[in-house]
């Protein structure tokens, strides 16, 4: 047999195992694995650098299948090139328990890179991925050493979507020439014929961007082997490769038909599939020759690691600076004493915690060398930019601030792709009503269980100015919705050094901060002295046999301790509760949530300045939230407040008609 015959004979029993799995399952997606199985194997036995042995191993190129309904591909070949996944696993397809969901999921099925499955998704984090490895290679001062590629598939759904223009545009900005993408030109979608809805030339769009565009048979083993060495030896471009397929090939009836993208292709067809590319009926047969081909190369990927590890080594005996910071880098290295450092930068004046926030921000880029972000044409406004360091452009690689422009999905994705390449801890930065943009992102990170930072600015209605447009009403509720994000809405800037700590420390997965453009109040040394954020809420000032507890976020926090003293003047006996996040808080043990919240204290007004939607799990069905339950208004924040009711007097007032004592 031919090394073109192997090969194809190869690809076949990736295109029949992937169908196999679907077929057992009665569920899934055959039809992209069938007409990507040239392509795929061909990169993973030749192009690819990956370690059987270490799926997460240094060296590593990544392969992000962004299209991730074609999951059975990725497992196919797991399972032929000796990673943990026994062909039992094949057959366990889309089954509890299984090392083979639906769609690919990072830190479920050792191999598996991304998370992914929304179209697009995949891609986008890719590009984060691929300047995340840019900026290695930089600051270890090793092209070299670290020159790792990013591999994708993506398809026509991915070309489709909005987020991978977002992040191809900035790939051609930013020359990322370690970024090699493979475009599955089938033209089918789940409708039909990809003419229903897309008629645009994606290679000239891409090229447009400051691609390095080709056009091959997606099915040619040898114009594949052809368009891979060139994408990999192009300098200063990112690759797509545009690959002419068909999908379900080799399904004598099916293929080419859009039936083949989300079905199983039916007993018969799948015995008719064997018979046309001459295998046995036989479900989830391997050939002998092409489980021997692939434990070779299985065999020689194993030694390139040994000698990549060894260079390594060599590299960390030649460096030992370098080498420390690595370690650093690895280990997302946060000082012990982080929140000390973080309280000495805060501002000793009132200040809107989007400054408090940049000011200490500075400080953990001084202490943490993997902290590193940007935001989306938005640093001045939010005050994230990092003042001691440098630009990540297509000409500085070691940079740390990050310039995405006006694109929220795109930034927040990177963000993403950055954590999961194991260098970065990054953090993401908006307007809070621009989330919006980015929810699927937010979604992903928490999925993913990813230690991302998304900082929201402009928190409330008291943007004023810009009007409803741009005040956040339910953002809020939003992020609280995602299981997973831990939201902190600190009130000032002792509080936003406490965010910022726990944010590095204690969460677990992504945080969301919310942080105000207005002017807030620092709290009094004896009240900072009580601050206990990493436990999402504390009593921060209480009276003795108190009746009410008046429980406040954010801003809102200043705002309900000049309440709490009008209604003080009153006789009204108030424990008043700092609540900056609900997901922190909801992790204490109950002794401690009962301690701060009493079961037997049933009078409890939450203020905060959005929606009163989900505070009944605090307050209680009897309880009362002030808050802001429709859209806003273009004013000064100060006559926003007290037409929304958001002064002293005001709440004072409606608490008092709450207890019947107005």
């Amino acid at each position: 047999m031919t090394d073109t015959q192997l090969l194809r004979r190869a690809a076949d029993t990736v295109r029949i195992l992937s169908a196999d799995g679907v077929q057992e399952a009665n569920s899934g997606h055959p039809g992209m694995p069938m007409g990507c199985a040239d392509f795929a194997f061909l990169l993973w036995y030749k192009f690819l650098r990956h370690n059987p042995d270490d799926p997460d191993w240094l060296g590593r190129d990544r392969f992000v299948l962004s299209a991730g309904h074609g999951s059975t591909l990725l497992y196919s070949l797991l399972h032929l090139f000796e990673y943990e996944m026994p062909l039992a696993e094949l057959k366990r397809f889309r089954q509890w328990g299984s090392l083979t969901p639906g769609h690919p999921e990072h830190g479920h099925t050792p191999g598996v890179e991304v998370t992914t499955g929304p179209l697009g998704s995949g891609f986008v984090t890719a590009v984060g991925m691929a300047m995340a490895a840019k900026q290695l290679a930089a600051r270890m001062g090793e092209d070299e050493l670290f020159d790792q590629r990013m591999f994708v598939l993506s398809s026509d759904g991915c070309m489709m979507e909005g987020c991978t223009h977002e992040a191809a545009s900035l790939a051609g900005h930013l020359e990322l020439d370690n970024l090699v993408v493979f475009y599955d030109d089938n033209r089918i979608t789940i409708e039909g014929s990809t003419a229903l809805a897309f008629s645009e030339d994606v290679g000239k769009r891409f090229e447009a961007y400051g691609w390095h565009v080709q056009h091959i048979d997606g099915q040619d083993a040898r114009q594949i082997d052809a368009a891979l060495a060139e994408a990999v030896a192009c300098a200063t471009k990112p690759s797509l490769i545009v690959g002419r397929t068909t999908i379900g090939y080799g399904a004598p009836n099916l293929a080419g038909s859009h039936k083949t993208h989300g079905a199983p292709l039916g007993a018969e067809e799948m015995a008719a599939l064997r018979r046309n590319l001459g295998f046995p009926d036989q479900p989830f047969h391997v050939p002998r020759e092409v489980r021997e081909m692939c434990h070779g190369r299985a065999e020689e990927l194993r030694a390139e690691a040994r000698a990549w590890n060894a260079r390594l080594k060599t590299f960390r005996g030649a460096q030992p600076e370098k080498a420390g910071l690595l370690d650093r880098l690895l280990a997302r290295q946060v000082p012990e004493n982080i929140l000390d450092e973080l309280l000495s930068a805060i501002p000793d004046k009132p200040t809107a915690t989007r400054s408090s926030g940049g000011a200490v921000m500075q400080r953990v880029a001084a202490l943490v060398p993997a902290f590193c972000g940007g935001a989306a044409d938005l640093a001045p406004s939010t005050k994230t930019y990092l003042t001691d360091e440098a630009d990540f452009t297509a000409t500085e690689r070691a940079g740390r601030n990050f310039h995405y422009g006006v694109r929220e999905f795109c930034m927040g994705l990177c963000s993403n792709g950055m954590a999961l390449y194991g260098t970065v801890l990054p953090f993401a930065a908006t307007f809070t009503v621009f989330s919006d943009f980015m929810k699927p992102a937010l979604r992903l990170a928490a999925l993913q269980e990813l230690p991302v930072v998304f900082v929201f600015t402009h928190d409330s209605i008291f943007v004023g100015e810009d009007g409803p447009t741009h005040q956040p009403i339910e953002h809020l509720d939003m992020c609280r919705s995602i299981p997973g994000l831990t939201v902190i809405r600190p009130a000032e800037s002792h509080e936003v050094a406490h965010a910022w700590a726990a944010a590095l420390q204690h969460a677990e997965g992504p945080v969301a901060l919310f942080l105000t453009r207005q002017t807030v109040r620092n709290f009094s040394p004896d009240q900072a002295a009580r601050i206990d954020l990493a436990r999402g809420a504390y009593v921060l000032s209480e009276d003795h046999d108190f009746e009410l507890v008046l429980i406040a976020t954010g801003s809102e926090v200043s705002l309900a301790l000049e309440a709490a003293a009008l209604l003080r003047r009153d006789g009204i006996a108030v424990r008043l509760v700092s609540m900056p996040s609900w997901e922190l808080f909801d992790r204490q043990d109950k002794a401690y949530r009962d301690a701060v919240l009493p079961p037997d204290c049933r009078k409890r007004v939450a203020v905060e300045a959005g929606t009163t939607f989900g505070w009944e799990r605090y307050v209680g069905l009897d309880g009362l939230t002030l808050g802001v339950d429709r859209f806003g208004d273009s004013a000064p924040a100060k006559i926003l407040a007290e037409k929304y009711g958001f002064t002293p007097e005001s709440v004072a007032a409606r608490v008092r008609r709450y207890l019947g004592r107005a």
